[in-house]
């Protein structure tokens, strides 16, 4: 796998990265690869199919986040997943919720890297496409220095073409998974290290990265940076990833033609029995430091959610920033 198809990515989050969200984020990047929220093994293989793993062909390059630590199961769906197009099959060593755990399966995997080396082994003699970890640099007391690496090594013996890191231990009582995203501290040197150890394996860093300056910084240690919650908060940063990571033209010169960009899609999404909100929930971060930014999330949280909500109320909420913009150029 070459370093750059995973130089820049926005990280799998759980109720964010549906198949709505990732079609406005690739309206603001061609390059980033784009990752599904973790679905469980058992979800792919017995589920709704078509609401769990259905993504548009406009979303590669696109990879799927699956959970479990059965390698038949896991097997047998990334099986399901590559036939559907996907780009790469990503298994989640790295989750802390209670679910994950009781399922044995997500951070609490970074305890038995044999077990994960096999679940590895089982999808890479299923499929074609890469097979890739994402996982913490350990768990509870764990030393990072040895963990990472045992469960590292055992995983590129298996198979493994990548390695994403978030660069943070999970507690795996004691803290929920939210604090579990801030509270242990980031060891981005931990990572650094791993790289230089293995300096023919693709390793991404992931944990706190929240601007495009910080990715610049990582890259010059590791071979991709995946930011999660800036990404997802502050969208239009992505309007800057061609251009600074790819030296490529943006898709859209701003985000006032991105949002125009997506209003096909959206106007489909209305045409099909969904509602405004399913989409709209994924851009109220999109103006952040704009003015009129507040005045756009307020009409989209208050007005995009009623039922007969239609492409209006986004325009509505762009006007604000827009003559929000235009009245303080007159000041000016």
């Amino acid at each position: 796998m070459a370093f750059h198809e995973h130089r820049f990515s926005v990280a799998p989050m759980m109720d964010w990265s549906d198949r709505h969200c990732r079609a406005f984020h690739r309206l603001l990047s061609r390059r980033a690869r784009l990752y599904t929220e973790m679905v469980t093994a058992n979800a792919v293989i017995f589920g709704d199919r078509d609401r769990l793993i259905g993504f548009g062909e406009d979303e590669h390059p696109v990879a799927v986040q699956l959970g479990g630590s059965d390698p038949d199961a896991l097997a047998q769906a990334a099986a399901i997943c590559a036939d559907r197009g996907y780009d790469e099959i990503n298994l989640n060593v790295g989750c802390p919720s209670d679910r994950v755990q009781g399922g044995n399966f997500g951070a609490c995997l970074m305890r038995d890297p044999e077990l994960v080396a096999a679940c590895v082994a089982a999808m890479k003699a299923r499929v074609d496409i890469p097979v890739t970890v994402k996982c913490r640099i350990g768990v509870d007391d764990q030393d990072p220095e040895v963990a990472l690496d045992r469960l590292a090594d055992a995983v590129l013996a298996a198979g493994a073409d990548a390695l994403v890191v978030h660069a943070r231990k999970a507690w795996l009582e004691g803290l929920s998974p939210k604090e579990n995203r801030d509270i242990p501290p980031l060891d981005y040197d931990r990572v650094h290290r791993l790289k230089r150890r293995l300096p023919g394996v693709p390793v991404s860093i992931n944990g706190g990265i929240g601007s495009l300056d910080e990715v610049e910084a990582q890259l010059r240690h590791v071979d991709g940076a995946m930011l999660g919650r800036a990404a997802y908060q502050q969208p239009e940063l992505l309007l800057e990833v061609d251009a600074r990571l790819f030296g490529e033209a943006p898709p859209h010169a701003d985000a006032f033609a991105a949002v125009e960009a997506f209003e096909p899609y959206i106007g489909a999404h209305l045409a099909a029995g969904g509602r405004l909100h399913d989409v709209t929930r994924h851009m109220l971060g999109l103006f952040t430091g704009r003015p009129g930014a507040r005045a756009y999330r307020r009409r989209l949280a208050m007005e995009g959610v009623r039922p007969e909500a239609g492409l209006a109320v986004l325009r509505a909420a762009v006007d604000e920033v827009r003559r929000a913009e235009e009245r303080r150029s007159l000041v000016a």
